[in-house]
Formats: C-alpha cells, structure tokens, sequence
C-alpha cells in the first residue's frame, strides 16, 4: 500500500517503510519487491516513496543529522520506522534519512559506498557479498512477482538480445526454439525485449505453434499475469533479471543459450542456478517436460521474514 492510499480506519496504528525512488523501473521493483513482502507478513506496514535528496542536501543532512524543512512532500504521512533503496543515486539520501530519523537503512544490490555504512545489505550471490552480520546473500536481484493459478501446458517464452555481457546469434537462437516447439503440446507464448534486433523479431514471428507478442505491444502488467499463470518459461541467458523473476513466479524455468555469456559474474549466477537444480540450460535438456523447483523460489519474502526477525518494525 503506498501512503496515497487511505490507511483503512480499523488500524489502530501503521508501521511505515519509506522507499527512495531514483526513477529507474528495475531499481523500484526490487524495493517494492522486499516492501511488499514486508506488507504480507504484517499488514500493519503501508509504504512511503520519496525521491532522492538534491547531493548537497543529503551530505549537509548525513553530517548533521537535521532535515531542512520543505525537502520532502507534506503529504508523507506517519513518520517511517525504515529506509531502503536501491541503485546509486540512492545511497547518499539513504545514509542522510536514516540519521535524520534515527531509523534502520536498508540497501539493495552491492552499495558504492562502504558496507558498514548500511544496517543491512541485500546483495546477490553473483556479486561475492562478503559474510558479514550486516550483509544477506540473495539469489538474484529481488524482484515483485508471484505466483498465479497455474494453468497446465501453458508456456511463455522470452527473448532478449545482444548485450555488454553477452553476444547474439539468431541462426543459434532459431535452432533452439524449433526444437523446444515441437517437443510437447506446450501452448507457448512469447515476447521480445527492447534489445532484441528487429531482424530477430521477424524471424520470431513467422515461427510456426507459437503466439508472438512483440514487446513494443505489450502492457506493463503483461509479463507478470503471463508469468503468474505459466506452468514453463524459457529465458534467454542475458536476461537475467527474467529468470529470477519467472523463478518467483512459480514456473519451472529452462534457459536457452547465447554466445559470449561464459565467465562473466551473471553467466556464473546462472550456473549456481542450474548446479542447485532451479533451472534447466538447453544443454542439459533431453526434451523433457521443465520441472519446477520443489521448495519454491520467493528471496523477497526470505529477506523479509529476515529482516523482521531483526525487530525493527515495532
């Protein structure tokens, strides 16, 4: 629940969480992921969402620890008992907020500035979080997804393209699909990204047993109502941020091959993934149906349960 939400009037108190919103989607999404497991643990939490402090601003409130009047919108609502953010353009407004209210900072994904600056880090396994008392290892980025009623022999496909950490073949790409569509009765559906090369959309979508949504035609809540209620999801392995999220999801997960990904820190999230048995590379699949991780996948609501057990939302 965002602060503009109106605060039903049987809650005799809330608990507020204040995300720092740097404008970038991806960034948002992993803080609203962890506020929103939060809200599900305990439905007393409503979310608050500022922007980042102008830089003199936020080093003038970090070092003094007083907040000038008129920064941040009247309409805030009850004072937060904590602040996260994610992304750079975060942290100096979140390390300035956290003094200015003597409240609990939470960053996501590995900070610029030094670990122990922060009361908790969230970062991923692929970036080597070091153990630390402060510090929580995730399975990739956290993200808002859940799982829907799956729908039995309902598929979803997603493609990327060639990225800094990665290369493109279609010739490849086109080889893998061909066999992937005629190995079962899968009612696939499949997307494209802002990456992907336009000559690959027109080889995608003259593909034969498949429904081709390009993502140019695709509403922002699109991919989480088609991931919710996918029972399989293949991922092209430079979106890397689509396997966490088909993962949480709930669908059982295969990642199809791309060229130049190897040995870079994402290829090698990947490969923990596939070790650990959470997904399926095309190299390894034999035409079997994709299975589902047994015990789930849902690192938002781990972090949360996590965070809580610190008791910091009294």
């Amino acid at each position: 629940m965002r602060t503009s939400d109106i605060i039903p009037q049987r809650w005799i108190s809330v608990v507020a969480i204040c995300i720092i919103n740097d404008g970038k989607p991806g960034h948002l999404n992993q803080s609203l992921g962890l506020a929103e497991a939060l809200c599900r643990l305990r439905p007393d939490i409503v979310i608050q969402e500022v922007t980042p402090l102008a830089r003199g601003t936020a080093l003038w409130t970090w070092l003094t620890g007083r907040l000038p009047a008129g920064v941040l919108p009247d309409g805030l609502g009850v004072p937060p008992a904590l602040v996260l953010g994610a992304g750079h353009a975060t942290h100096l407004s979140l390390l300035a907020l956290k003094r200015a209210w003597q409240v609990p900072g939470v960053v996501l994904m590995r900070p610029s500035l030094p670990l122990g600056c922060f009361d908790l880090c969230l970062m991923p396994g692929h970036d080597a979080p070091p153990a630390r008392d402060n510090v929580i290892a995730t399975r990739g980025a956290l993200n808002r997804m859940r799982p829907g009623q799956k729908q039995r022999g309902r598929g979803v496909i997603l493609i990327g393209g060639p990225s800094r950490h990665s290369d493109w073949d279609e010739t490849m790409l086109l080889a893998q699909l061909e066999r992937i569509l005629v190995a079962d009765d899968t009612r696939w559906c499949m997307t494209s990204s802002r990456r992907t090369p336009a000559s690959t959309e027109q080889r995608l979508a003259a593909l034969p047993g498949v429904e081709f949504v390009p993502a140019s035609e695709t509403a922002r809540d699109w991919l989480p109502r088609q991931l919710a209620g996918a029972s399989a999801c293949w991922v092209t392995e430079d979106s890397v941020s689509m396997v966490y999220e088909a993962l949480t999801a709930g669908c059982a997960v295969g990642t199809l091959k791309v060229p130049g990904q190897k040995g870079n820190r994402l290829h090698k999230g990947l490969q923990q993934l596939a070790d650990a048995g959470l997904v399926t590379p095309y190299d390894g699949w034999r035409g079997e149906t994709l299975r589902a991780p047994a015990s789930g996948f849902d690192e938002a609501g781990r972090c949360a349960k996590e965070l809580l057990a610190r008791g910091w939302l009294k």
